[in-house]
């Protein structure tokens, strides 16, 4: 496959190392692998910044405010989401749950809940919101096959190592009908055309993958899943701008980013790229 990979674009490490990395483009999956990946071990290092929202609940500025209240409104549309799939008994795997929000919101609706959280502090957040049901990542392989309804990934796939390993995971985990519901930025969108290098959503090398629509319907194709339902994510192309023109120019700059993030949204009415989807798969019976 090697052979198959090309150098697509050349950037750094934007939020804590300053290193630069590769994008090398997988003909075969339509499909963005950050270059060199650091070794397993060794990723965590790459988190260790104050500024890792997905880490924290704290609102010390204009990009961890509008962070929070985009998720206020996702966590609703979340909810109404899984709540519209057929579910046998209200199981529910989050993977790379963060601080637990979707988890708690999906508790009170009377989901049966397990997360998978790798950062601990984060996992001792969530745990607090969700009666301790979020484990460390080796709690992965120890789950019942076959024993969830739904399985969520909101923007964690670009993060795992052994991508094949997991999509095996997962497909090993849900019910013979069960729905996966992957969330990732998608680097055909406009706003990642407009800021290249700059573009946040790229965030090497903690996204060690960046998807395409095809990339996902042929990795999970593979295991036996088809994709049913694409979905964007529209109020990410406003807080990926935000970051991206951080990042270009030194400042936030929120009328610029609104623009790019508004024309991002609008030119995907035609385009159908989104700055991220959600995609929905469904299980074929095992």
């Amino acid at each position: 496959m090697a052979n198959k990979k090309s150098t697509y674009l050349t950037l750094k490490d934007h939020s804590v190392s300053k290193e630069q990395f590769q994008l090398l483009h997988n003909k075969e999956l339509d499909m963005l692998e950050t270059y060199p990946q650091p070794e397993e071990e060794k990723l965590s290092d790459y988190y260790k910044s104050e500024d890792y929202i997905s880490h924290t609940d704290t609102k010390r500025n204009l990009l961890e405010f509008a962070y929070h209240k985009v998720r206020e409104i996702s966590l609703t549309r979340k909810l109404k989401l899984i709540n519209s799939f057929e579910s046998e008994s209200k199981t529910l795997l989050d993977m790379g749950c963060g601080t637990g929000d979707f988890l708690e919101t999906a508790l009170k609706a009377n989901w049966k809940i397990i997360g998978i959280e790798p950062n601990e502090s984060a996992r001792r957040i969530a745990n607090s919101k969700t009666n301790n049901a979020v484990f460390e990542s080796e709690e992965l392989s120890k789950l019942k096959p076959h024993s969830f309804d739904v399985i969520t990934l909101w923007h964690v796939l670009e993060h795992l190592p052994n991508l094949e390993m997991h999509t095996e995971i997962f497909k090993k985990l849900l019910k013979p009908n069960g729905t996966l519901v992957i969330a990732v930025p998608n680097y055909k969108s406009y706003d990642a055309e407009y800021y290249k290098n700059f573009w946040a959503a790229y965030d090497v090398p903690r996204h060690l993958w960046h998807f395409s629509k095809t990339s996902i319907s042929e990795l999970f194709k593979k295991e036996n899943m088809t994709l049913v339902n694409t979905l964007p994510m529209k109020f990410d192309a406003y807080y990926v701008c935000l970051l991206s023109e951080k990042y270009k120019s030194g400042s936030m700059n929120p009328m610029k980013a609104f623009w790019i993030g508004w024309q991002s949204n609008r030119k995907a009415k035609r385009s159908k790229e989104y700055s991220s989807h959600i995609y929905v798969l469904k299980n074929a019976n095992s």
